[in-house]
């Protein structure tokens, strides 16, 4: 399944949303859900020991100006490849 997540995780529980993922499931970080990729965060820690595949919206990284703070480990990817994440996900569920 594909996971979007497009909340600030310091005003939602992201902890609760990794919960209910399974190993094999997909989260894309987009809008300010990419705050959850900001290095030296709890998010960040919480999602890099999940067992799931994580990205971000590179575009939404560069939006917001946190492309030098935004940590290395969660690959940013573009639009053309979030239509392949679709597509190879035919479930979908967005927080």
């Amino acid at each position: 399944m594909l996971y979007t997540f497009r909340y600030s995780p310091f005003n939602s529980d992201i902890s609760a949303l990794l919960r209910y993922m399974q190993p094999g499931d997909c989260l894309l970080l987009t809008e300010d859900g990419v705050l959850a990729g900001l290095t030296d965060t709890a998010s960040l820690e919480a999602l890099l020991a999940s067992p799931l595949s994580v990205y971000a919206l590179q575009y939404d990284v560069e939006a917001r100006g946190l492309s030098v703070r935004f940590s290395d480990k969660i690959p940013c990817i573009s639009y053309t490849d979030f239509v392949k994440l679709t597509i190879e996900h035919q479930q979908q569920f967005a927080w």
